[in-house]
Parts: C-alpha cells; sequence; structure tokens
C-alpha cells in the first residue's frame, strides 16, 4: 500500500508560481514513476506530466511544457511540481499518483495510487 499527500495549493494571480509537493510512504519509493493529474470544473482529469523513477526522464502535457516542472528528492519521498507563470486556466485540483508498474504512461489507468488532490485557484 502507498500513501500519497499532496500540499501547497492555494490561490494565486495570474503569472505567479506555485509549487505542489506529494509525500510519500512506502520503501520502494525511488522505484516508482510518480505523475501529476488535475480535474478542473466540469471537465475529465487530464494528464499534467511524470517523471521516471530516477528522475532523469520527464513528460509534460502541451498545455504546461515550459512552465511546469517536476522534481523528486528520493531521499525525502516527495515529488515536486514547480508551476510557474500560471493561468487560470490551470485552476483544478491537482493529484499526484504513483506507477509501481513503471510503465512511464500518461493514461489514469497507468497508475496504481492516488492522493486526495490539492486546489489550485488562480484569478485572472
Amino acid at each position: 500500500q502507498v500513501q500519497l499527500v499532496e500540499s501547497g495549493g492555494g490561490l494565486v494571480q495570474a503569472g505567479g508560481s506555485l509549487r505542489l509537493s506529494c509525500a510519500a510512504s512506502g520503501r520502494t519509493f525511488s522505484s516508482y514513476v510518480m505523475g501529476w493529474f488535475r480535474q478542473a470544473p466540469g471537465k475529465e482529469r487530464e494528464f499534467v506530466g511524470r517523471n521516471s523513477w530516477s528522475g532523469g526522464s520527464t513528460l509534460y502535457a502541451a498545455s504546461v511544457k515550459g512552465r511546469f516542472t517536476i522534481s523528486r528528492d528520493n531521499a525525502k519521498n516527495t515529488v515536486y511540481l514547480q508551476m510557474n507563470n500560471l493561468k487560470p486556466e490551470d485552476t483544478a485540483v491537482y493529484y499526484c499518483a504513483a506507477d509501481l508498474r513503471r510503465g512511464l504512461g500518461g493514461r489514469e489507468g497507468d497508475y496504481d495510487y492516488w492522493g486526495q488532490g490539492t486546489q489550485v485557484t488562480v484569478s485572472s
């Protein structure tokens, strides 16, 4: 069983920045692929990006590429989502997820465990 707890969400003005954190339980965090997803009101949950177990391979959705950065600290069992130049359309609940099968995918079904989510609101 893996538990994921997100933090760092909040209200920010357009153009601002936030850093989300996701703390994971489990002794083998360094072997997990970690992903970030988001769900805006009235919309389906969508892929934001993912980071490989070593942090050496990262994939981003086109909508956030160049603005968002995923990093991880395996010693702290934590993955981060640095969000810069935020836009109102980035408003959503953000979820981190763990893929224990190491498929490096971008679909919800590729991930085995999910956090409870943290709200990010970007005002215009």
